[in-house]
């Protein structure tokens, strides 16, 4: 029988392969659950600001064999899950939602369960994903005002309070950091101007790009909704969304006048369920998905039990992302962000030198086995590309993933100079 170090996991088929054709029986050492070394194939070095890299062990738990989502065993995985979330943004009151779907369903579980028809909610816009929100609310009928940074920055805070003097808002929503500026807008300060000039409204946080890259207290800086998913900070394959909301939201959801008008995304289906998996007892509405839940639990086990602690984890990305950033511009590139103040932490978003264009750089990159992203922001779409550093490329520095990516800038602009002389 081949030894387990002959096998590896053929991530384009999802399947175990073998060097020979074997019977089933030769199946079981590979899949064993005991089994501990398990090593990617080679692949392209995926940093773009979402998905990431992930570990051998979270992708070897997305192999789990197939569970019922019934199961005791199961369910107990589950369990660890919601409460481990909570440790993540540092919260102990805090209720998690683990719902099969992309950070985009979290858009529709606020503006469904929090948001009333004709309601007003307040944006604060720093760039694409702030349109969106503001979008998916009034889709549900909410009544949407914005306030408004230029390209590359975050709101004023003045303007914010000038907003909420002015008008009543049920909910204030914040991207903190929004994936097509890679503009951080400081969550704690806005709750805090919330909090003094309008108690009453929530304070949501679209957290998709920041969770698990940035420091975020939920409790202390008073948080009311914070949304995320599991293909960036949090270390997992696409997949699954996952939301957290203070008893104060929780209050809102169970006190309001009309139906919730998702079914989908209501409130009065999940919460049960995450009530009921959080005792480690299934529950069932919808089935969630599994083997993602597996990897998630493997993730969420390495970022607040592995070597590197919650706290240095943060620091980590704060370094990382100086030195791309400051390496980046020795070169030539220039951030998009407006300041190191509002400049987030997982990741950079770079215009190319004058007289280039991002397909200079880009598909060089690529061809040097780097996946970066390309322009998202409609106002400078073509001017500029975006690099993501988050995860296990930042926490396990003897991967070589940033030296790579600064080398891979260095010489995709070299070559592009090179190309136009």
């Amino acid at each position: 029988m081949p030894s387990f170090r002959s096998w590896h996991f053929n991530f384009s088929s999802r399947s175990l392969i073998s060097p020979r054709p074997t019977s089933l029986h030769n199946l079981r050492p590979v899949i064993h659950r005991n089994m501990t070394k398990f090593t990617q194939e080679p692949h392209k070095l995926l940093v773009i600001p979402g998905p990431i890299e992930v570990t051998d062990e979270v992708l070897y738990a997305n192999a789990h064999p197939s569970m019922s989502h019934m199961s005791p065993d199961f369910a107990k995985v589950f369990g660890d899950c919601i409460r481990m979330t909570r440790e993540v943004l540092y919260s102990k009151e805090g209720q998690p939602f683990l719902i099969s779907g992309s950070g985009t369903l979290g858009w529709d579980q606020v503006s469904a369960n929090l948001v009333e028809p004709g309601e007003s909610a307040l944006v604060l816009n720093s760039g694409y994903f702030s349109d969106a929100f503001a979008d998916c609310l009034q889709v549900y009928g909410a009544k949407v005002d914005q306030v408004k940074a230029p390209v590359g920055g975050a709101v004023d805070l003045g303007d914010v309070e000038a907003a909420l003097k002015a008008k009543k808002y049920k909910i204030v929503t914040v991207t903190h950091v929004d994936t097509s500026t890679a503009v951080l807008t400081s969550i704690k300060d806005v709750a805090a101007v919330v909090k003094r000039v309008s108690p009453e409204t929530l304070v949501v946080v679209d957290g998709v790009c920041s969770v698990a890259s940035e420091e975020i207290k939920f409790d202390d800086w008073g948080i009311d909704v914070i949304l995320t998913a599991s293909q960036k900070g949090l270390g997992t394959p696409p997949g699954l969304s996952v939301l957290v909301a203070s008893p104060r939201a929780i209050k809102t959801f169970e006190t309001r006048s009309v139906p919730v008008t998702s079914y989908y995304g209501s409130w009065k289906k999940w919460l049960p369920i995450m009530q009921t998996y959080e005792k480690n007892t299934a529950g069932y509405f919808a089935t969630p998905p599994v083997n993602l839940v597996y990897a998630y639990h493997a993730s969420l086990n390495q970022i607040l039990h592995g070597s590197v602690s919650l706290e240095e984890r943060f620091a980590r990305h704060r370094e990382v992302s100086q030195r791309v950033k400051v390496e980046a511009e020795k070169l030539g590139y220039r951030g998009v962000p407006l300041g190191a103040d509002v400049a987030a932490n997982g990741m950079t978003a770079l215009y190319v030198p004058e007289g280039l264009k991002p397909t200079d750089i880009v598909p060089r990159l690529l061809k040097k086995g780097i996946v970066v992203a390309g322009g998202l922001h409609p106002a400078i779409k073509e001017k500029y590309f975006r690099v993501g550093h988050m995860g296990v490329s930042v926490v396990d520095q003897s991967r070589g993933d940033i030296d790579k990516v600064i080398a891979g800038l260095k010489e995709s602009l070299d070559e592009a100079k090179a190309e136009k002389a």
